[in-house]
C-alpha cells in the first residue's frame, strides 16, 4: 500500500517537473494594470441592449464587424472565411469568400468593400464580389493579424495589424505575453503605398477618424486604452493617450462623423487576468495549459459612447450576455446601432433615441 502511494507521488513529482521545465509558447513580460473603474455613474449597468433586434440569429457565425451598403444590405464576415450579406427581406447570401478570417469591413466611395482579413491582409471586394489584394506587408514586415480600418473622405485607408507575432487564433497568447507587437498604418489607393504611422502598440485594434479628420483613434486592447494620432494641425504625426483605464477590453471603435464615437468592449475586465499580469513565470505556466483551463471572459454586452474630448457620455449594457455578448463592433447607420460579435451567432440592431 505504502509503496503504491509513493509510486503515485513519484509519478506526480515527475509530471510536475516535466511541466515546469517544458518550454512555454510565449515569452511574457510583467505588467501591472491599474485597478479598473467602478461600474457606476455613466458606467452603471443597465439593460438597454436587451431591447436590440436580433438579425440573422442562429444563421451567422461570428460577424466580428458589420457594414451596410447604399441599398441598406447588411454585411458581416464569418469564422469560416465568408462575407455574408443580409437582404432587407431577411434572406442571407454569400457575397464573397476570402479563405481567411474577415474582420474589419467598410465601404469606400466607389462601393468597394474594404476588408481587413486577419490572414489575407488588406483586401478590396468589388460590388460583383471580385477580390483584390491591396497590401500584405509594410516596411518588409508581413501582416500577421490585419484587424480594423476606417476610410477618409480622400480615400486613404487607415488600418491596424494587431500583432506582428501572433495570428488571429493565437490572440490569447498576445494577451498573456503583454508585449507591443501592433502597428497602425495607412494605405493610399492612388499609389498603393503603405505607411507605418505607429509601432509598438499593445494589440492594435479598432480605428476611427474624427469628424474633421484631424485625428484618428486607435484602440490598444490589452492596455485598456485608446490612442489619438494627429493627422493635421501643430501636433501632426504625434500621438497621445485619448482615454485610459477602460472598464473592459476595447475592440472596434467607429465614429458617426457628428462628434460621437462608439466603442465596443469585448467584455468587462477580468480580475484573474489583471492579477496574473505582474507575474511572467505564472503566465508562462498558464500558456502551457489547454485554453479550456484559462480564465474565461464573462458573457456581457457592453458599448460606450465617447465625445471628441475622450469623455464617456453614455453606456449600453447587456449584463446577462444572453441576448448579446462579446460585442466587437458598434457602428451607427440611419439612427440604428449595428452590433457585431467575434463568436456570437447574431447581429444586434439597437434603435438610438431621437
Amino acid at each position: 500500500m505504502k509503496k503504491g502511494v509513493l509510486g503515485i507521488l513519484g509519478i506526480l513529482v515527475l509530471f510536475i517537473l516535466f511541466f515546469l521545465f517544458q518550454s512555454a509558447p510565449i515569452d511574457p513580460a510583467a505588467y501591472a494594470p491599474l485597478k479598473g473603474p467602478e461600474l457606476a455613474g455613466v458606467l452603471a449597468p443597465n439593460h438597454l441592449l436587451q431591447q436590440a433586434e436580433l438579425l440573422a440569429q442562429g444563421k451567422i457565425n461570428g460577424p466580428e464587424e458589420v457594414a451596410l451598403d447604399s441599398q441598406g444590405r447588411v454585411y458581416g464576415g464569418t469564422q469560416d472565411g465568408k462575407i455574408i450579406r443580409l437582404l432587407p427581406d431577411g434572406k442571407l447570401e454569400v457575397f464573397a469568400e476570402t479563405q481567411g478570417r474577415p474582420l474589419g469591413l467598410q465601404f469606400d466611395r466607389n462601393e468597394n468593400l474594404i476588408v481587413c482579413d486577419a490572414y489575407k491582409g488588406l483586401l478590396s471586394i468589388a460590388p460583383q464580389g471580385t477580390i483584390k489584394v491591396l497590401a500584405t506587408s509594410a516596411e518588409g514586415g508581413p501582416f500577421k493579424f490585419t484587424d480594423a480600418l476606417d476610410i477618409s473622405s480622400e480615400g486613404i485607408i487607415y488600418f491596424t495589424d494587431a500583432s506582428s507575432k501572433y495570428r488571429q487564433d493565437e490572440y490569447l497568447y498576445d494577451l498573456l505575453e503583454a508585449k507591443p507587437y501592433g502597428r497602425f498604418m495607412s494605405y493610399d489607393p492612388a499609389t498603393g503605398q503603405v505607411k507605418v504611422l505607429m509601432k509598438n502598440l499593445y494589440f492594435a485594434n479598432g480605428v476611427a477618424l474624427s469628424p474633421r479628420e484631424d485625428f484618428v483613434l486607435v484602440n490598444e486592447t490589452y492596455r485598456y486604452r485608446i490612442i489619438r494620432y494627429w493627422l493635421k494641425g501643430p501636433k501632426t504625426g504625434t500621438h497621445e493617450v485619448f482615454l485610459d483605464n477602460l472598464p473592459g477590453f476595447p475592440d472596434n471603435i467607429s465614429g458617426n462623423r457628428k462628434g460621437t464615437f462608439w466603442l465596443a468592449l469585448f467584455t468587462v475586465r477580468n480580475e484573474a487576468v489583471d492579477t496574473l499580469h505582474p507575474y511572467p513565470f505564472l503566465k508562462a505556466q498558464m500558456s502551457k495549459l489547454p485554453k479550456a483551463f484559462w480564465p474565461k471572459p464573462k458573457p456581457y454586452g457592453f458599448v460606450l459612447a465617447l465625445d471628441e474630448n475622450g469623455r464617456i457620455t453614455r453606456s449600453l449594457h447587456e449584463p446577462t450576455g444572453k441576448h448579446l455578448k462579446e460585442i466587437t463592433s458598434a457602428r451607427e447607420y440611419g439612427g440604428d446601432l449595428y452590433l457585431g460579435s467575434l463568436h456570437n451567432d447574431r447581429i444586434g440592431k439597437y434603435k438610438l433615441p431621437g
